[in-house]
């Protein structure tokens, strides 16, 4: 796949191709439905499938300090679109100037004269433009005048509940990692760099990696967490997670730490995953070392519970 950043990366003599628009923040199951669907299209009349995204979130640019919560980092989204098929990820810089274009400047500018579409294959609510001002009629219009044909796709629910990143949000801010990854099709993953803590699991025989995660990421709710450690060389390792301000040594500073099952090894600085599979209790604060040892020894247990659910070892997702 193809990675552009900006409309001056697409290549000289670029044909036609088959476009599709959105923030995909989180890829879920209603974004897979689209991309998917441009795809079909895109092999059908035997043209490129191009994915068209924006950075940073348009809501930061458009109302500052609303930035909501990441799901997918940019590396991570590019995975997840090429797994999808997509020809081209183009990641377009969302500026003021660009969050000024009309819907007609928008269209002509992106989908006409930079990426030549036969066809745009959207969400039935999408919306474009300055003040999100067009909707699927004006783009159809637009592409009656230009040249494109325009395709919205219902959105897509599990029966209950609509596919959305605002949903997927809400359930990982809740501490529901299960109930995000029923969303996403996938569990929820923190990226983010090992760095060095305090030392105190070391001291009782519980070292854990200290992940910094990167800016606006979706943390869930303070707890004890099920999962696994993605290492960049493909491995990985099951893990008990925390999340919180380790209460029982009267810390102050949110942070994420992963106790890594059956791990000898030095992580600092090295770039890695949590993927959290299920919630296993609340944050608590113990009386002493002893009682928040034999805790983690139960939740270490608890992990392996869930790892060895059908699907739930390491590198099964």
């Amino acid at each position: 796949m193809q990675h552009w950043r900006g409309l001056d990366a697409v290549p000289p003599g670029w044909g036609r191709c088959v476009v599709t628009v959105g923030v995909f923040d989180g890829l879920h199951h209603g974004h897979r439905v689209i991309i998917g669907r441009a795809v079909e299209r895109a092999r059908a009349a035997h043209q490129p499938a191009v994915v068209v995204t924006f950075d940073p979130h348009p809501s930061e640019v458009v109302r500052p300090g609303t930035h909501p919560t990441v799901l997918t980092s940019p590396t991570r989204k590019a995975e997840l679109v090429a797994e999808l098929g997509a020809d081209v990820l183009c990641v377009l810089p969302f500026t003021e100037e660009f969050s000024r274009l009309s819907p007609a400047a928008f269209a002509h500018t992106v989908l006409v004269e930079s990426l030549h579409a036969s066809a745009v294959v959207v969400g039935e609510n999408f919306r474009f433009g300055a003040k999100a001002a067009g909707d699927i009629a004006v783009l159809t219009d637009l592409g009656r005048r230009s040249g494109f044909v325009v395709e919205g796709v219902p959105l897509a629910d599990d029966g209950e509940t609509r596919y959305s990143s605002t949903a997927v949000r809400a359930l990982v801010a809740a501490g529901d990692v299960e109930g995000a990854a029923a969303l996403l099709g996938r569990p929820h993953r923190l990226e983010g760099v090992v760095v060095r803590g305090d030392a105190r699991g070391r001291e009782i025989g519980f070292p854990t990696a200290n992940l910094q995660t990167v800016a606006h990421a979706a943390v869930p709710a303070d707890g004890v967490y099920a999962g696994r450690l993605l290492r960049r060389d493909g491995s990985a390792h099951g893990a008990a997670i925390s999340i919180g301000t380790n209460p029982t040594f009267a810390g102050t500073e949110r942070r994420v730490e992963a106790y890594v099952l059956d791990f000898d090894g030095d992580l600092y600085g090295e770039r890695v995953s949590l993927e959290l599979l299920a919630h296993l209790r609340e944050t608590v604060r113990y009386d002493g070392v002893d009682a928040l040892v034999a805790q983690i020894e139960k939740d270490v247990e608890a992990t392996r519970e869930v790892l060895a659910r059908p699907g739930g070892g390491p590198g099964s997702s």
